[in-house]
């Protein structure tokens, strides 16, 4: 569900004359899979790399990109000029740091100045891959330098890994495993002494041989299959959810707030319902509803919530009831990842529009396509030159919207009443 009904678009509340920077933030997370950092990556256009990370530079000033990542430990690449010249903003705000490639090792004169940025507290990471680090004499400038540094999970064997992570953490520098995108290679790298996780393990439902739903999940299907039998008008609405004291105080909390700006509070389910019309409040409650299931990683949520926004958006050009179906498409698209369950098996408790269990299933159907744009932007994959300037910048618009929605929606979502 959108809030444009209640409010301008972020960027354009904020300042039209600045287009929205394109970049997307991958979280690290650490061993409890709690948000450890972000890293910021850029998504090429017109304008060179070494422009978007000057524009990067001016937003760390005003604040913009600090929005972008909830003021959580950041870390961007920057060109080498920029980092010889124009870091002294870095020193002003401790939580942005700087990844570096191993070719910095040989670089004097920029190694000086990473140097002299440690030492006022600026955070730095190698991004090491799959380089040789143990008594690497080569490298061995920079790791006396570092705070971090970056494995390649995908390119080092296990061994490799585990020696390599031992070695580090032996010298009192925090290892991050990147490029982690399956569960097996997750769950060896919970057994290594690493700081935090990064990769597309988070997005994929881990395989089960059975699966098995638990008692909160059933619960919670029960509810989304209640939802959508029989297309519940406001009345029922509020009759479905008006025993659960919990859901209709997220629901309630969220749609008072003054991010939405409201003429009146809405004081019951029901007249949310008639004042937002029921079918973007089922995708509301919907959105409370799976904050509820505790034990998924929180930017696992944040996740499904800022697909869910960016399809609606991209969805602009189909009609109204498309595009709450096109919200529902988004947020469902992680439904097998959030309820640790095959999609088919999940899909099959619910009575979804034909449209949405084709897009998730098959991948066909309208919002097929949508979904298939917001997993290119998720994996960076808009950065080939292929992709037309104007195709970025819109997506990055609406990215920075959807971000900034879902953190807000998440803060309700994820709270429990005193």
């Amino acid at each position: 569900m959108s809030e444009a009904a209640a409010i301008p678009s972020a960027h354009e509340g904020a300042n039209a004359s600045e287009q929205p920077l394109p970049v997307i933030r991958l979280p690290m997370l650490d061993t409890k899979r709690e948000l450890f950092a972000y890293e910021i990556v850029f998504q090429s256009e017109a304008e060179d790399e070494a422009t978007l990370m000057r524009r990067a530079l001016a937003t760390i000033t005003d604040g913009a990109l600090a929005r972008l990542v909830r003021g959580n430990r950041t870390f961007l690449r920057l060109t080498r000029e920029l980092l010889l010249e124009e870091t002294d903003v870095l020193q002003h705000q401790p939580r942005f740091g700087v990844l570096l490639q191993p070719e910095v090792a040989t670089d004097a004169a920029l190694l000086d100045r990473l140097s002299r940025m440690a030492q006022r507290g600026c955070p730095l990471m190698l991004d090491a891959g799959d380089t040789p680090l143990e008594y690497n004499v080569a490298v061995e400038p920079l790791l006396k330098i570092v705070q971090y540094v970056r494995l390649d999970a995908s390119k080092l064997d296990p061994a490799a890994l585990r020696t390599r992570s031992e070695y580090l953490h032996a010298r009192g520098i925090h290892v991050i495993a990147g490029h982690v995108d399956d569960h097996d290679t997750y769950h060896r790298c919970e057994a290594l002494p690493v700081q935090a996780i990064q990769g597309q393990f988070l997005l994929k439902p881990e395989p089960v041989a059975v699966p098995v739903l638990t008692a909160n999940r059933l619960s919670l299907l029960r509810l989304m299959k209640a939802l959508e039998e029989g297309n519940p008008g406001p009345v029922e609405i509020g009759q479905i959810v008006r025993d659960d004291a919990i859901l209709s105080y997220k629901l309630l909390g969220c749609v008072n707030s003054a991010y939405f700006a409201l003429p009146r509070q809405l004081k019951s389910v029901q007249q949310a319902a008639i004042f937002f019309g029921a079918n973007r409040l089922r995708n509301w409650i919907y959105t409370m509803a799976l904050g509820g299931v505790g034990d998924r990683p929180p930017e696992l949520l944040r996740a499904a919530l800022i697909r869910a926004h960016m399809c609606e958006k991209l969805a602009q050009h189909m009609p109204s009831e498309q595009r709450e179906m096109a919200f529902t498409a988004g947020l469902f698209s992680l439904l097998d990842t959030l309820m640790e369950a095959p999609m088919d098996f999940v899909l099959w408790h619910l009575p979804l529009a034909r449209d949405i269990s084709s897009a998730l299933l098959e991948n066909k159907g309208p919002f097929a396509p949508l979904l298939e744009q917001i997993r290119a932007w998720e994996a960076g994959d808009l950065r080939g030159g292929e992709t037309q300037p104007q195709i970025i910048r819109r997506m990055a618009a609406i990215y920075l919207e959807a971000t900034q929605w879902a953190d807000h929606v998440f803060a309700f979502a994820d709270q429990r009443p005193n």
